[in-house]
C-alpha cells in the first residue's frame, strides 16, 4: 500500500473525485500544453452525469481557460471499461491540430489512474508491506504494539507533520462551518444547518447534547465542502465530515491531547487505505458505502483507540463501522453533494460512537472480519446497477425530479 498522505488529501469541494481529480488532471495536461491554441475536454460517464452539480466543468476551465478556449463535452451514457469517471483531454494547436490526446480516470479521494496503470499523479511507493487487516491485526498481537505503530514504522516521523496539518485543516473547516449561515449554491437552496444544531444543543441534557454536537461538527464540514470550501479528503470529499466530527468532539468532550488524536487519524488513514487498496472509495464504483461507509469504520476505529481499545476491538468496530453501511447507494439529488450526502455525514459520525461503544463491551472476538466485509462490499458495488452510482438518475435523485 500507499501512503495514507493519499487518504487524507487537502483540497476545495465539493467532490475529491469530481472537483479534485479533474483539476488535477487538467493542470497536468496544461503543463503537457502550454503552448496549446484550444482544448477539448469530453466527460463520460458518472463523471458527466452528475458534473456540472459537482462543479466538474469549473475545475477544469479555471484551470485551462487562462491559457485557450476549452470545450466541454458531456457523455453520460458513455462508460468506458476501466472506471466510470472517465475524461479525455485533447490539445490543439495553431493550425488545429490534434497534438495529444489523453483518456484519465479519477478514480476516488483525488486519486487519477490511466487504463491498466498504477495511480498516476503520484509517484509514491509502495511502503506498507501488509495490506490486509488481518495481517496488520496479526502483527499488533505479536509485537504489542497498536496500528499507529505500524503507521509511524511505515511513513516514518514526517507522517506527525502531515497529520499536525490534516487535523488543523479539519478543526478550521468546523469552526467555520459553524459560524455560516445562509443557502448552500445550487438550484435545491438548502439551508445551512451546523449553527442551528450546535445552539440547539448546548440546551439540552448531557446524553442528547453530546449527540447534537457530532451531528453539528459533521454538518459544518460537509456544509463546508458543498459549498465549495477547503476541506480534506476522508476518504473523499463526500464523506469529508465524519472523522473530524468524531475527533473534535472527542478532543472537546475528553481533552484528549493532540497527541493521542494524530495517532487517531493515523489508524484512520490505515483502515481507509486498507480499503482503498483491496477494493474502491469511489461512489462512482461502489456507492456511497465506499465513502461514508468508510469514514464510519475510519472513525470508529479512531474512537475506539482513543477509548484504549485493543487491536482486536478496533478492528471489530471498525468492521461494524463499514457493515452496516453495506449496498448504501450513491444517488444525490440534482448531482450536487447535498442531499443526502450531508445528512449521510451525521448520521455516520454517530454510528461510529456506537460502534465504539459495543465493540467496548466485547473482547473484540467476532464472526466477520474486516477483511472479509471490504471483500463484500466491492462485490456489492459490482453488483449494483450504474443507475445508483452517481449518476444522479436513481433512487433519491429521480424521485426528487418527479416531486
Amino acid at each position: 500500500m500507499k501512503t495514507i498522505k493519499e487518504i487524507y488529501r487537502i483540497g476545495n469541494g465539493p467532490s475529491s473525485s469530481h472537483t479534485m481529480g479533474p483539476k488535477k488532471a487538467a493542470e497536468m495536461f496544461l503543463s503537457r500544453h502550454p503552448e496549446a491554441k484550444r482544448f477539448k475536454v469530453t466527460l463520460y460517464g458518472s463523471l458527466a452525469a452528475t458534473g456540472k452539480g459537482h462543479l466538474t466543468d469549473t475545475a477544469i476551465n479555471n484551470v485551462l481557460e487562462p491559457y485557450a478556449p476549452v470545450e466541454i463535452v458531456w457523455q453520460p451514457k458513455v462508460f468506458l471499461p476501466f472506471h466510470p469517471n472517465a475524461m479525455t483531454f485533447a490539445a490543439y494547436n495553431e493550425k488545429d491540430k490534434l497534438t495529444e490526446s489523453w483518456t484519465v480516470y479519477s478514480i476516488g479521494g483525488g486519486a487519477l489512474a490511466e487504463k491498466d496503470k498504477e495511480q498516476i499523479e503520484s509517484p509514491s511507493d509502495e511502503i506498507y508491506s501488509m495490506s490486509k487487516m488481518s495481517e496488520i491485526l496479526c502483527w499488533c498481537e505479536r509485537s504489542g504494539k497498536s496500528y499507529w505503530e505500524y503507521v509511524k514504522e511505515c511513513e516514518g516521523e514526517d507522517i506527525w507533520d502531515y497529520l499536525a496539518t490534516v487535523w488543523q485543516t479539519m478543526k478550521d473547516a468546523i469552526e467555520r462551518g459553524l459560524e455560516q449561515e445562509g443557502v448552500l449554491p445550487g438550484p435545491l437552496n438548502l439551508r445551512r444547518k451546523a449553527a442551528t444544531y450546535h445552539i440547539r444543543a448546548t440546551g439540552y441534557k448531557e446524553s442528547l447534547r453530546s449527540r447534537g454536537l457530532v451531528f453539528s461538527y459533521a454538518l459544518a464540514v460537509s456544509e463546508e465542502n458543498a459549498s465549495g470550501g477547503r476541506i480534506v479528503t476522508a476518504p473523499t470529499c463526500g464523506s469529508c465530515g465524519v472523522v473530524p466530527a468524531v475527533l473534535y468532539h472527542l478532543k472537546k468532550s475528553r481533552d484528549f491531547s493532540d497527541t493521542r488524536i494524530l495517532r487517531a487519524l493515523a489508524t484512520a488513514g490505515l483502515i481507509g487505505n486498507i480499503v482503498k487498496n483491496n477494493a474502491s472509495i469511489s461512489g462512482a464504483e461502489v456507492g456511497c458505502q465506499g465513502e461514508v461507509g468508510v469514514a464510519c469504520a475510519m472513525a470508529s476505529a479512531a474512537a475506539n483507540q482513543l477509548f484504549g481499545g485493543s487491536a482486536a476491538q478496533i478492528e471489530y468496530a471498525a468492521e461494524m463501522g463499514l457493515e452496516h453501511h453495506l449496498g448504501m447507494t450513491c444517488d444525490p439529488v440534482c448531482g450536487l453533494v447535498q442531499i443526502p450526502c450531508i445528512e449521510r455525514n451525521a448520521y455516520a459520525a454517530a454510528r461510529a460512537l456506537d460502534a465504539n461503544i459495543y465493540s467496548s463491551f466485547t473482547d473484540g472476538t467476532h464472526r466477520v472480519s474486516f477483511d472479509k466485509v471490504v471483500e463484500v462490499m466491492k462485490q456489492t458495488g459490482h453488483d449494483l446497477p450504474s443507475l445508483y452510482k452517481e449518476t444522479g438518475e436513481g433512487g433519491l435523485a429521480k424521485d426528487y425530479q418527479q416531486m
